[in-house]
């Protein structure tokens, strides 16, 4: 293995970069005040390829590996750990999952519009009311036939970008048997009749991502918005967070590099007992655990990311990097608070933003506890 970037993704890093800092990072503090959407980051990155991810050129997107798109998410979340989840559920969840299993329709009539930047996003929902992290025993939203439609009854929440997006993937029971084929995707406008999407969650952080509870009202959408086979939609869904995880772990290092970078400007600037505080060991040893935690942490995210793009197994890869970038976001913004002192509890400093946005990264995709399971059954299998 070798992690050095190519050229090519050392210019995407470059590129990437330069538009977060020109479209993104400035409007940071804006989105978490505002609780408004950058929307003008959609419209400008589109062209750049951000909201073509994992969408084949042949249909308007940039399609790069695994490891771009990781770099790409590191860059969003040093700029606005909001804009950044926005874009990952776009991309990993909200269109990924018909580029890889939807039908050649699907893909025709969606995909070009959710990568140019001119429209709304994708959204992908999965939680229900109830369930948590129990997707194969815990959705009770289903899908009937009838005649030459899906009838979709349900609810679901904590779903990423509802009230921005264009269509919303959704998991339902096709099969009342159960079991690990009961369940499917299926793509369901925004604007079907019946569907309604709640007024924006009020969180802790990610202020301007908007997140929303969805229901479902005898919904018809044609038998042809079925995503992938009938029946694979754990399966599906199972991949789809896999990936999603390198996702969430590569804006948590971005956000614990923003952090770091917040602290060492204020360390060189804030003076006490007659010298600036980056002069004492205390400071310079959390500094020192900040560099080491996010240069770790940033290796197994492309490790992660590596083995996806060589089509091995990731699954536990994808766990630990998960698991150990978010964990490790939220100890160093906590330090970075600590460094700044009472000014770190004040909302004028953007360390405290970049806190409450990190917490959520250890829920999303998994929670902490979650990976810790996925990574011990692969421990207890090897043994």
């Amino acid at each position: 293995m070798n992690f050095d970037l190519s050229d090519e993704q050392k210019a995407w890093k470059k590129s990437v970069h330069d538009f977060v800092g020109k479209v993104v990072k400035p409007k940071a503090r804006e989105v978490d005040e505002t609780y408004e959407f950058n929307w003008d980051a959609v419209r400008k990155g589109g062209p750049l390829g951000l909201l073509g991810l994992s969408i084949p050129e042949a249909y308007g997107g940039s399609n790069v590996d695994m490891i771009s798109s990781s770099i790409a998410m590191e860059e969003l979340g040093w700029g606005c750990g909001s804009t950044a989840l926005a874009f990952t559920a776009h991309n990993g969840l909200g269109t990924a999952p018909i580029a890889l299993y939807g039908s050649e329709e699907l893909k025709s009539k969606w995909l070009p519009l959710l990568a140019d930047g001119k429209h709304k996003l994708g959204a992908l929902a999965l939680t229900e009311p109830g369930a948590g992290s129990d997707i194969q025993g815990g959705v009770i939203t289903k899908a009937e036939k009838q005649g030459n439609e899906w009838v979709i009854n349900g609810a679901k929440m904590w779903c990423t970008n509802a009230g921005i997006a264009e269509y919303i993937i959704t998991l339902v029971r096709t099969d009342p048997r159960g079991g690990s084929k009961s369940l499917s995707m299926i793509l369901v406008p925004t604007d079907s009749k019946g569907l309604k999407v709640g007024p924006p969650e009020k969180k802790m952080g990610l202020h301007g991502s908007p997140t929303h509870a969805v229901t479902y009202d005898n919904v018809r959408v044609p038998l042809g918005n079925l995503v992938g086979p009938e029946g694979r939609g754990l399966q599906q869904t199972l991949s789809t967070l896999d990936a999603g995880r390198i996702s969430i772990g590569a804006i948590s290092v971005g956000l614990a590099q923003a952090a770091m970078e917040a602290a060492v400007d204020y360390a060189r600037q804030r003076k006490a007992f007659g010298q600036a505080i980056a002069e004492f060991q205390a400071i310079q040893f959390k500094l020192s655990n900040m560099a080491m935690e996010i240069e770790l942490a940033r290796t197994m995210i492309y490790k992660a990311a590596w083995l996806k793009d060589e089509g091995r197994p990731y699954n536990k890869e994808a766990a630990i990097a998960k698991l150990y970038a978010t964990e490790m976001a939220e100890r160093v913004c906590y330090d970075a608070i600590q460094i700044h002192g009472g000014f770190g509890y004040s909302s004028e400093y953007h360390v405290e933003r970049m806190y409450r946005d990190a917490r959520l990264m250890t829920i999303g995709e998994g929670t902490s506890e979650i990976q810790r399971l996925v990574i011990a059954r692969h421990v207890l299998a090897s043994e």
